[in-house]
């Protein structure tokens, strides 16, 4: 089996996932049109084998499939640092709001105690 069918297979595939992803609401749209270019682009290079290939040998590489999965490869290692820059901004959010709610508590805690203190018996 030629490697370009199993490529065109493989992105129609990965396509209707990231469509489905969006339709049930388990991606967002943000990251999601990311995908779907990088979906489109891979598709486009595995449908027109001859313009993969003439890429791939202005850039000396071998093996225009090396190249098609090249590509891949690097945009999921670009997109992996962006949510890795996205995790960590929520991290720190998240610690924040922990520690006001922490405090809040506190603070709670201490006008209910002199409250309790003030009242006569």
């Amino acid at each position: 089996m030629n490697i370009f069918v199993v490529s065109v297979a493989f992105c129609l595939l990965f396509l209707g996932s990231v469509i489905e992803m969006i339709r049930r609401r388990k991606i967002s749209e943000r990251y999601s049109l990311l995908w779907l270019i990088l979906g489109f682009i891979m598709l486009i290079f595995s449908l027109f084998p001859k313009l993969l290939n003439g890429l791939s040998s202005s850039l000396g590489i071998v093996y225009g499939t090396s190249l098609l999965f090249f590509i891949g490869f690097l945009f999921a290692l670009v997109f992996i640092l962006h949510l890795t820059t996205v995790i960590t901004k929520l991290d720190r959010k998240m610690t924040r709001l922990t520690q006001e709610i922490a405090l809040l508590k506190a603070e709670k805690e201490e006008s209910a105690d002199a409250r309790s203190v003030d009242r006569p018996l």
